[in-house]
Order: C-alpha cells, then structure tokens, then sequence
C-alpha cells in the first residue's frame, strides 16, 4: 500500500509522470529496434542499475518488455542481508500501491457480472458504514474522488483538513496507534475503525489519493462474492493469467517463498529491517516477483478477463472521472498520462521497505517494472528515467 506518510513521496512518480522536462521520448524512433540488438540493451540497463549490484544492500529486480516478452529482467542487490541471498526475477516483492490495479479489476469484474453498479453507493453493499451525508459512489472511491477520510485521521495524527468523525485509536500504552510496523489490526479490527471515519470533503468535487477507498473496497468484493479479495483474485485473476506465485497477503504471519526482505537506510550507514505488520488489503498487499508479472502486462496486449476481455482491458485504461493529480488523470489503479508522443500508463508505491513501479506504453507495445526492497531507494527514478530513454534512443548503447 502507499501509506499517508508516503503520499508526498508518490508525488515524485507523479511529477516523473507529467513533467514535461522530465523524459522526451522521440517521435522519430521505431520501437521495435531495441528488439534488433536485445544483448547490446540488456547490457545497457545492466549498467545503468550497476550502482544497485551491491552485496551489502537491498535493491531491485527490473523487468523491461516489448509485446509481453522481456527484452531485459535482472536482479540487483540483496534480498536478504541477513543471510546473504541475493535477489533474483523469482524474489517475491510486496509491491504496496501498484496493487491497486489488481483490486480495481476485481472490482469491475464484479460489475462484469452483474452483481454491482459501479454508481451505486457503497453503502448499498456495505451498510454497516456511516451516512455520510452524500452518495459516496463505488466509481468515485475507484477514482480517489470518494472525499473519505485516510490514513492518518485514524491516529489523529493528521494536521491538515479535519475528519469529521473523531477517531484517536490509541495504543495499550496510551499513545497514539502507529500503524504499519509496531501496532497490529486484522482486517476485520480495522474494517472496525474506519467505519467509524466520515468524509473529509464532498465527493467526485476533487482528487485525493485515498487508501482507506481501497481498503473499503476489499471489504466490498468479501461481502459480495463471499470470498476474501486474496480468494476471489486468485479464482479469477492470478488463476487465469497463470500467476501462480502472486497473491494478496492477508496474514501478518504466514511464510512467503523466496521473500525478499524490506529495509531501510539507518543513519550513519547500514540498514535496518523495514517490514510491516499491516496486512489489509485492497490499497496494497499484493506480493510479486518480475517472473509473474510480467503475465499482468501481457493481458494488456492479449486480454483474457472479463465477459469480453476486449471490453474490460479499455474499461480499465478508461478514467473514473475528469479530475487531474498534476495534470493526470486515474483510471482504475493506473495514472494516464497524455503527452505529444503517446499515452501511458503508470503506478508507483511504497510501504516500509519496499518500493515499486510500472510503466506501460501501449501504442509501443513498451512496459518497465521495478520492484525494490528498500523504502528510500536513490537514485531508482534517475535509473528508471535511463531506461526508458535509451529504448526509445536512435541506438542503444553498449
């Protein structure tokens, strides 16, 4: 999940995104010649992510595709300093935000069937939830538009716009709760404090990036489907697609294979452990390696969800509204941005420990995704912008 403490961080995948300094793509390339020289390229981005190749640090696994097959994937850094292991495609990242891609398809894939209306509002399916004095949409919490509270409002921790509602959760010992690696909540404890959260500002008036929406909707697909968000999503998304090492984490203490360990830099040099005890699901949760994703980004090229997967592929890529974030808008789990030279489609996230990001160019048949068990990677974003200029370069270099 992107956490509260992280949404001015996610600014920094947004300002990438819609700044137009940032990254020039040339209108004059081919795409299809990185796929001419796939060695001299693959050497290439292994240069580029040469800093994170360390055997005393955390880092990243890197995909880069053309057309649903990887013109590069390596692995950069340790998933365990602990015990020595390096990472590899197969390590198993938990990828925080980018999960809400994920959550978003099961969602729709509930309207596919019939059994919701993406306009209703929520509390038609959830009715244990606060009147909030508004219709409150299942579209519009898709869309970060829903004006519920976050995060932060349930520790009363926050210090800007006001949360109607007062909820000051406090730990045993009497401060306030911190969530993510030191109090616990289940899912369904959780499910008990936001319910008593009210709207921070009325809904569809304005975009705010929203976890607790997210939240809400993994609540959303147990109550009507009858399963958890992690059954439901492997019946009917990972199972498809053959995702067979992908999955919502919903247990603070199961064992996960070939995990990749988060970290954090500590001052004066090192790391510490950076994993959290949080897992609810629906804003993040999703755990993957670059080996499975890669099965997501190809139903984007060949669709397979849905009653007409043509149909649900443009839904997803279709904006829940016209309200921009720094000149973007969303559409279901993924930020559109429109330049001069093409659409494209991206996420980041990043919850202690662990940092994630997918980009996708449809028109140019071109993805790229990171997965990174650190929670302050440097430098990550430079490395990310390098890529992506050398592909779309007149020739790669190497």
């Amino acid at each position: 999940m992107l956490g509260f403490a992280k949404y001015n961080r996610f600014g920094v995948a947004l300002r990438m995104g819609v700044s137009a300094g940032m990254l020039i793509l040339s209108s004059q390339v081919v795409a299809d010649q990185a796929t001419e020289y796939p060695a001299a390229f693959s050497k290439a981005v292994d240069k580029i992510f040469a800093p994170f190749d360390r055997t005393d640090a955390p880092g990243c696994a890197v995909g880069v595709m053309k057309d649903g097959e990887f013109l590069h994937k390596g692995a950069y850094g340790m998933a365990s300093l602990e015990l020595g292991v390096p990472l590899t495609p197969d390590s198993v990242f938990r990828i925080a935000s980018v999960s809400k891609q994920f959550t978003a398809a099961a969602v729709l894939l509930l309207a596919d069937d019939g059994v919701i209306d993406l306009d209703e509002d929520i509390r038609r399916y959830l009715p244990d939830l606060p009147d909030y004095a508004h219709t409150v949409t299942v579209r519009s919490m898709l869309g970060h538009t829903s004006g519920m509270s976050r995060y932060d409002h349930i520790s009363g921790s926050y210090e800007g716009e006001k949360q109607p509602s007062a909820v000051d959760l406090r730990s045993p010992l009497g401060r306030p709760f911190r969530l993510g690696n030191e109090d616990y909540l289940t899912n369904d404890e959780f499910y008990d404090v936001v319910k008593k959260l009210g709207l921070i500002h009325e809904p569809d008036t304005r975009f705010e990036y929203n976890n607790v929406a997210y939240f809400l909707l993994s609540k959303l697909v147990e109550k009507v489907s009858g399963k958890t968000l992690r059954t439901f999503a492997d019946e009917r998304i990972f199972g498809p697609l053959g995702m067979s090492e992908t999955f919502y984490s919903d247990d603070a203490v199961e064992i996960i294979k070939n995990r990749a360990q988060g970290y954090k830099p500590k001052e004066g040099g090192g790391y510490i452990n950076d994993m959290t005890n949080l897992f609810v699901v629906g804003d993040g949760g999703v755990h993957t390696s670059i080996n499975d994703f890669i099965k997501w980004d190809r139903n984007f090229i060949d669709p397979k969800l849905g009653k007409d997967p043509a149909a649900f592929k443009a839904l997803m890529n279709t904006p829940t509204s016209q309200h921009k974030a720094r000149g973007a808008l969303y559409a279901y789990g993924q930020f559109r941005i429109e330049t001069d030279s093409n659409v494209r489609y991206e996420h980041s996230g990043g919850w202690l420990g662990f940092t994630s990001y997918y980009r996708r160019i449809e028109d140019e048949g071109f993805s790229l995704v990171t997965l990174c068990n650190n929670a302050q990677q440097e430098g990550l974003y430079e490395a990310i912008d390098a890529v992506v200029d050398l592909y779309f370069s007149d020739k790669p270099a190497g």
